[in-house]
């Protein structure tokens, strides 16, 4: 079962909303005592990283995160959160993948936040090249609202997009996992890919 981390910083009802859709089983997580009975986490995230982070100080959870072996996904701040460091708010953040969140410049000359539909490819040429993108076809436009975007790596990028600069769409680091765009509110291929997280293999499985 998967639990959402609910800190106070995400749009937690279109989340839960496309995981009933899909009939994949969830509770929230409502503090640190509840964290280890579940297999696989969320983290939701909308809005200032530095804010989100601080909560998720307030909340007890941050050792957990970092300690656990089982999979977790970071959605949009939430994914930011996994990176070391935040132009929004000077945040030092979690720490996981060796990354820095940045705003988009003004240079780019190209709508800030950027919002709305966007392609989102691996490089490869017929599929997202990742079991997190199971089933997903390469080049699949998904849902994205954000002014700050992390930086494109192609050791821990898995996707990228677009916006005047490449930027991550979609991170790696061993367990951990994050999408820059909104799964929940992408259509089929946001929901594939929430039906691929709830189905990855734990740790010492066959």
């Amino acid at each position: 079962m998967i639990g959402i981390v609910n800190y106070g910083a995400g749009n937690i009802f279109s989340l839960t909303a496309a995981l009933d859709r899909q009939n994949i089983a969830y509770e929230m997580i409502n503090s640190v005592d509840e964290f280890d009975k579940y297999e696989r986490y969320i983290i939701p995230g909308v809005g200032h990283a530095g804010a989100a982070m601080k909560k998720l100080e307030e909340s007890g959870m941050v050792e957990k995160i970092k300690a656990t072996s089982k999979p977790v996904l970071g959605i949009c701040v939430g994914m930011q959160l996994l990176t070391d460091f935040s132009e929004e708010g000077n945040a030092h953040l979690l720490g996981i993948a060796p990354l820095k969140t940045c705003h988009f410049s003004e240079n780019i000359k190209l709508k800030i936040p950027h919002m709305g539909w966007n392609r989102v490819s691996s490089g490869f040429n017929d599929k997202l090249d990742n079991e997190l993108f199971k089933d997903i076809n390469e080049g699949s436009y998904f849902y994205f609202v954000h002014s700050y975007f992390i930086e494109f790596n192609p050791t821990f990028t898995i996707a990228f997009a677009e916006h005047g600069i490449k930027f991550s769409a979609a991170l790696q680091k061993d367990n951990y996992y994050g999408v820059q765009f909104h799964p929940e509110k992408s259509g089929e291929a946001g929901e594939q890919l929430l039906k691929n997280f709830a189905s990855l293999k734990l740790e010492g499985s066959l």
